[in-house]
Parts: structure tokens; sequence; C-alpha cells
């Protein structure tokens, strides 16, 4: 073999011998580390992960679910050619046209006015659907005119009850071109005044655009209506807030619309002097210890209202061998609009038996309330000897 071509071999290899050495060095650098120190971490850079392993995974706070809310109750009328449109307190049909209503909730029930509950001719029908029920009402008429409403039914199996906190209701006027007020059967109604209680006349018109007054037949007068002592709703009718004697009569409604005007029912107003709450009677006796032979007086008092009755009943021990009962009543002014109603039991020569228990009960349209006392009968002294 040439000695050129030995030297130059030789020199390729003992280059490749070298890069290897160079290599095993590398390597061996990057797998020592020196004890008790660990590798300095690469500082991270700003938006990107610098841990490539295994990501350590973060339970996320578990969002509880809000429970839905049931479904808000409330009423639409169906309109023509499939038309709904949600009504307000009052909405107003033609008479002879159909009223139909429809209520979200399943199931619910409905509140209608009286005259339609008692007598419809086959006229109302309500019916219960998936998600609503629907009312319907067809050949309406002026006596219809009134308040409809919608109850939801909360149901445990078969147990259903009416929600009445969630109730919806609309007033439906049904405007009558011949009738201005709601049909009435009745000539007159007797009304009762109370003191302290509002009082309605209830001269309900059958459209909301019919002007009401108030007026009393004799002597013939209209009367004043100024929205304190007296007001007018026109879904109601007038209030009397606080009757007083003089509100007592024969009143009636007046109803204008264009040149349409009629009168109503008449109201014969009765006023009843109404107590606030029940007596509360006071009783007393002469004397707790009585010697036979003696006179003794009960007497049972209660303060009340000016002009307010108070009956006074009694129980006593003598009723049991048929004692008649002797009382004397009387009525006094106290001053600031009060009296005294006052019954005394008198029981003269008072014998063993009318030993006992003595009781008043004192009774006023309000109520009833009884008090007592016990009374102790001795035994007359003996004379002493001279």
């Amino acid at each position: 073999m040439p000695l050129g071509n030995f030297g130059s071999k030789s020199r390729l290899v003992l280059s490749a011998l070298l890069i290897c050495a160079v290599i095993f060095e590398l390597d061996a650098q990057e797998q020592r580390t020196t004890p008790g120190k660990k590798p300095k971490p690469s500082k991270p850079k700003l938006g990107k992960a610098t841990n490539k392993g295994p990501r350590a995974v973060t339970a996320k706070p578990k969002i509880k679910a809000t429970p839905v809310a049931p479904a808000q109750t409330f009423l639409t009328q169906v309109l023509n050619r499939g038309k709904f449109k949600k009504v307000g307190e009052t909405i107003s049909v033609q008479t002879g046209d159909t009223l139909e209503l429809r209520c979200r909730g399943k199931p619910v029930r409905w509140s209608v006015p009286t005259y339609l509950e008692e007598d419809d001719d086959g006229r109302l029908r309500t019916v219960q659907h998936e998600r609503y029920g629907v009312l319907t009402l067809v050949n309406t008429t002026g006596a219809d005119t009134g308040e409809y409403t919608c109850y939801p039914m909360y149901c445990e199996d078969t147990d259903c009850r009416k929600e009445y906190d969630k109730a919806v209701k609309v007033f439906v006027f049904f405007p009558d071109p011949q009738e201005l007020f709601v049909p009435s059967a009745d000539y007159y109604e007797v009304i009762q005044l109370r003191t302290n209680w509002p009082t309605l006349l209830p001269c309900q018109v059958t459209s909301p655009e019919a002007k009401v007054t108030l007026h009393r037949e004799f002597p013939p007068a209209e009367v004043a209506v100024d929205g304190t002592e007296i007001s007018f709703n026109v879904k109601k009718g007038f209030t009397i807030h606080r009757p007083r004697p003089y509100h007592a009569g024969a009143l009636f409604c007046v109803a204008s619309l264009g040149n349409l005007r009629q009168s109503s029912t008449k109201y014969m107003l009765i006023y009843v002097n109404y107590p606030m709450a029940p007596p509360a009677p006071v009783i007393q006796a002469s004397s707790s210890s009585v010697s036979v032979g003696e006179n003794l007086r009960v007497s049972c008092s209660a303060v009340g209202e000016q002009d307010v009755v108070v009956e006074f009943t009694w129980e006593y021990p003598g009723q049991q061998i048929g004692r008649p009962l002797y009382t004397q009543d009387s009525l006094t002014p106290v001053g600031g609009g009060t009296q005294q109603s006052q019954s005394v039991l008198l029981v003269d020569e008072v014998r063993e038996v009318d030993q006992g228990t003595y009781t008043c009960t004192a009774q006023n349209l309000q109520g009833a309330k009884s008090v007592s006392i016990a009374v102790k009968v001795v035994p007359k002294a003996k004379p002493k000897k001279p």
C-alpha cells in the first residue's frame, strides 16, 4: 500500500475519534450535578408555560344551580285572529262580543261575578290546558260586568289549594247602550250604617265612561262627594267611610252617558251606633258578707260609646229555688262622647240560699263579657241580753 494513502486514512480515523470524545464529554457534563445543590431553574417567560410536565389539575368550585322560580301568573285577553293582549286592572268588552281570558299556570281556578256563578245559561266555559287555563264567556251582557280572578293552584298529590297571594284579577266592563247600571232584581236594598265601619253603596256601572252622582230621595238633593267622607270607585260604587246619623235615609245613584240618564236601585240606609268593642263590665256587691234578713245590692256597670245599647243578664244563687229577679237599670252620660250603663240586682231579706256566686253578663253588638263575685251569708246575730 502506498505511504500517502495510509497517512490520509490515519488522519480521518483520528478526527472521528476526537469528535466522539467531545460528544461523550458534553453528555457527561449535562448529567453531572454538584452534591447538595439543585439546578437553578430558568426564569419563566411571560405568557408561556415553563413546566412541560403534567399540570396539576385544580378543581373549580362548583356553582350551585339556582332553583328555577315558578313562572309568574298573568292574564292575557285573546283578541280576534289569534292576537293576545296582556290585561291591566280593567278592560272593556262590547256587549254581545266574546270574552276570552288566558291565565298561565297548571292548574288554575277561576272566580267570576256572583251573577255568573248562580246562573250563566251555559255561556261560561273554563278549560285547563297543559300550561294555562282559558275562560270563555259568550253572548255577553251588561250584567256580566265585574271582577274576574285567576288563582294558581298549589298541589301535593291530589290535594290542591288556591294560592291567594298569587292571584291575578281584572275588572271587565261590558258597556250596554241601554243599561248604564248592572241590572238588579231588587227595587230597593236595605243597608245598615255602622259607626266607624265603611259602608258601600254598590251602584255598579257597565261603562267606565259614565258619570255617576249620588242623590237623596227626601228632601231631593245631590249628596256631596268629597273623596274623604264619601268617595266613588268606578269598580265598586260609593263608599261612606265613617257613617253618621245624618247619612241615614233613602239614597240612589244617577248615571249619565251621552243623552242617556238612568237611576239605580234605591238604598235604604239605617244608622246603627255600632260599638268599637264588646263591653268591659265591672261588678261590685254592697257587702261580701251579709247577715240573714239583710238586703243585698250587686251592681254591674260598663262604660262605652254614647247611644250604644248594653244589655245585662244575671245568674244568681236564688234562681235554684225560683227567687224572682229584681233589677234597676240606668244610663248616665260620662262626658267625652261616652256613657255608663248600669244594672243593679236587688236581693231583699237575704236567706241562706242566697249565698254563692253572682254573675253579670254585659252584651252589645260587638260581643259579650261576664264578671262574677262571691257573696257569703252568715247567721243573724243574736241580740245581747240586757
